[in-house]
């Protein structure tokens, strides 16, 4: 860590609002490679002989921008917008109260392994709205991609066919898996933009850092995330848009399948099209909370 033994006392309020404008930076930066992502991660099987719906990240953008135009990149977009704000807002919260409750004298500057605590608390917090909102998106992401029947009309009309066809339950289904990405994966999120921050400004001999720092560190940050939680996304995804009955044991069930059918890379599929947008869309979301808490210090000082 850097040399200094105090800092600035973790707000939970300001870190929400700051956090919910850089979620929508996040969201506009890099939903369609999060599109290419999940329909990469759960295209259909094929049989011998037979060949790929997609063949890798490009194809899978250029059928789907011929198929559905440039904006079928875009689609289940309205369900992250609606709740990336509340999502992020609630994340960055998370990450200032995990900080707060643990600098027990005054503005006792963490260690890493602190900030990595605090930053998997904030994945606990955020599940709440990540985990139903992640649910309307791939199943909105994925169903035009083979050509099947259009079911759902928008993020609403999801919502109200999964509570029809089985309550919270079904709008919840796969939470369990969210949480088993986000706990470890916020922690390393934190802890790597902290990381790099710390070591500018020890470098620098300042607490200020340039915004490319700042860029550098959130896109780093980002990249940090996904190598992580990749896996359990990959899991996630699979089990949040198969059909009611298919896995009786959840995640676990996914799992097994996936190392008999597939094999261990499969966890990492759609990796390509992450990794291209985990760099600028983080950039975006720590560049959007930067500018938002500059907002704050200087027309709400005493915030």
């Amino acid at each position: 860590m850097s040399d200094s033994t105090s800092e600035k006392k973790a707000n939970p309020a300001k870190s929400f609002l700051s956090g919910g404008f850089g979620g929508i930076c996040t969201v506009i930066s890099g939903h369609p490679l999060d599109t290419i992502k999940v329909r990469l991660q759960t295209m259909p099987r094929t049989g011998p002989g037979e060949a790929p719906l997609y063949k890798g990240t490009f194809d899978c953008a250029a059928k789907t921008i011929k198929n559905e135009g440039f904006l079928g990149l875009y689609k289940g977009m309205s369900a992250p917008i609606v709740g990336v704000a509340p999502i992020f807002a609630l994340c960055f919260a998370g990450y200032a109260l995990g900080k707060r409750v643990q600098q027990t004298e005054g503005n006792t500057k963490l260690n890493y392994r602190q900030i990595f605590v605090a930053g998997s608390f904030s994945g606990l917090l955020s599940t709440i709205i990540t985990a139903p909102g992640e649910r309307i998106k791939c199943l909105l992401q994925i169903q035009q991609a083979s050509g099947a029947e259009r079911k759902y009309n928008g993020m609403l009309d999801c919502a109200g066919k999964l509570y029809k066809e089985g309550g919270i339950r079904s709008i919840y289904k796969g939470s369990c898996a969210t949480l088993l990405r986000d706990l470890p994966a916020n922690g390393v999120y934190f802890l790597a933009y902290e990381a790099i921050q710390n070591y500018s400004k020890k470098q620098s001999g300042s607490d200020q850092v340039s915004l490319a720092v700042t860029l550098f560190a959130g896109g780093s940050a980002g990249i940090g995330y996904w190598l992580v939680g990749m896996p359990a996304d990959v899991l996630k995804s699979r089990l949040q848009t198969a059909p009611e009955g298919t896995y009786k044991n959840g995640i676990r069930s996914v799992f097994k399948e996936l190392m008999v059918k597939d094999g261990p890379l499969a966890l990492y599929r759609g990796i390509t099209p992450i990794m291209i947008r985990a760099f600028p869309a983080n950039a975006a979301c720590f560049f959007g909370i930067e500018l938002a808490n500059k907002f704050f210090d200087k027309f709400f000082p005493n915030f």
